[in-house]
């Protein structure tokens, strides 16, 4: 069974980090397109880093570039998202995907 389970989300102040984490069992980010989404309140979810289908070239929504990188561990097992200069409009949940499997989410928030 495959299971992805995200932590490192909290409330920061804006201009601060935040390192998230999505570790995965039964599963290798290494081998499939993956990512980390976000939805914030009201809003569809969106994505915002990824790796590609050839699981080695990134990409970064325009909110996120020059401020997050995503990142996996050597085994692949673990994906990051390290995010920095935050800002109130990061304030969302933010999911890891990879394949077809979703993570629950873990809440950023980012305040003044």
């Amino acid at each position: 069974e495959v299971q992805f389970v995200e932590s490192g989300g909290g409330l920061v102040q804006a201009g601060g980090s935040l390192r998230l984490s999505c570790a995965a069992s039964g599963f290798t980010f290494d081998d499939y397109a993956s990512g980390w989404f976000r939805q914030a309140p009201g809003k569809e979810r969106e994505g915002d880093s990824c790796y590609s289908s050839s699981a080695v070239d990134t990409y970064h929504g325009d909110s996120a570039k020059g401020r997050f990188t995503i990142y996996r561990d050597a085994d692949g097992n673990t994906m990051y998202l390290q995010m920095n200069a935050l800002e109130p409009d990061d304030t969302a949940v933010y999911y890891c995907h990879g394949d077809v499997y979703w993570g629950q989410g873990t809440q950023v928030t980012v305040s003044l």
